[in-house]
């Protein structure tokens, strides 16, 4: 190992098993506190140390237990100051999902993620895990008609390829087709059965889910995916949001509602194959969609801030 790397590791080892401070490791190196700050991130970054985080009760006693008793699932409640704005709420919840993900994806192992407000977020924090073996697949199309999608979503997908080295699997498709026809002569194509194999041979999903409106409303609802008559249309069948794609009631439900048909997403009964499905939330506006997700059984692993988990259990009758 060279001088650097044993540097490295003897600071990140007094750091984080010794619990010294960087002051004190500085000393013991002969360098600046600074310097111990760099070695401690690179680190992180190169892999060398892997933070595990279990889920947590966060400042609200319980709040993670409970969600776990209601729904089924593991829940990391991420504790936030009751006064955080909700773009400082999306970044929180990001940066914990960013480190779970590094902590559970690994090598000759798929990674199927879906695109959005939240999951660029998350890439944006994901920390550098060499794997071997390993690939990213694109969960649902993004091209509509102002935009192929390829350099939003595109760019989103190869983050995370970048973070663990992995090989990437796009997927050039719009987000909805114009005909449910269209979408059906698409899934006999062989290049677009290549990806949807790689879908089903998952071992995580990536995803958050999407609410019409809100402080920060979803990408899928104001980046010309819907027309004034889609929009209209979901109101009427009495939709409150989706994931990847597929639009939910708040009772979970989805089979009938005529948009589904035309959605390149997987559906919940087609991400319920995925062993590990982690989604992440932040936001007042995505407590209803969330619940509509749960109901759903798509979600096992729930990453959530402290504010909406609160407002989720608040607002659940099995809570009471």
């Amino acid at each position: 190992m060279a001088g650097r790397e044993q540097d490295v590791l003897r600071a990140a080892s007094m750091y984080y098993l010794q619990d010294l401070t960087m002051e004190t490791i500085a000393k013991h190196l002969g360098t600046s506190r600074s310097t111990v700050s760099r070695m401690v991130k690179l680190a992180r970054e190169t892999g060398l140390v892997e933070i595990t985080l279990r889920p947590t009760h966060s400042n609200a006693p319980g709040l993670g237990q409970r969600i776990r008793e209601i729904y089924g699932i593991e829940a990391y409640v991420v504790p936030v100051p009751d006064h955080s704005s909700e773009v400082e709420r999306l970044e929180q919840v990001a940066l914990t999902t960013a480190r779970l993900i590094g902590t559970w994806f690994d090598s000759n192992m798929i990674l199927a993620v879906a695109w959005g407000t939240t999951l660029s977020a998350i890439a944006r924090n994901l920390p550098r895990k060499t794997t071997r073996g390993s690939a990213v697949v694109q969960l649902n199309g993004a091209a509509n008609m102002r935009t192929s999608g390829v350099e939003y979503a595109g760019d989103l997908i190869a983050e995370f390829g970048r973070a663990f080295d992995a090989h990437v699997h796009y997927f050039p498709v719009p987000a909805f087709f114009d005909y449910a026809e269209t979408k059906e002569a698409m899934w006999r194509e062989r290049s677009v059965r290549r990806v949807l194999a790689q879908q089903r041979r998952a071992d995580i999903a990536l995803f958050s889910v999407g609410a019409l409106a809100g402080g920060l409303p979803s990408h899928v609802y104001t980046a010309g995916y819907l027309e004034a008559g889609d929009v209209a249309l979901l109101d009427h069948e009495g939709v409150v949001g989706d994931v990847c794609t597929v639009f939910l009631r708040e009772d979970g439900t989805y089979r009938d509602v005529e948009l589904n048909a035309r959605a390149t997403g997987p559906s919940p009964r087609e991400l319920r194959r995925v062993p590990r499905r982690v989604c992440a939330v932040a936001g007042d506006a995505k407590v209803v969609p969330l619940r509509a997700a749960l109901r759903a059984r798509v979600v096992t692993h729930l990453v959530v801030d402290e504010v909406t988990a609160t407002q989720l259990l608040l607002d659940e009758p099995a809570a009471r």
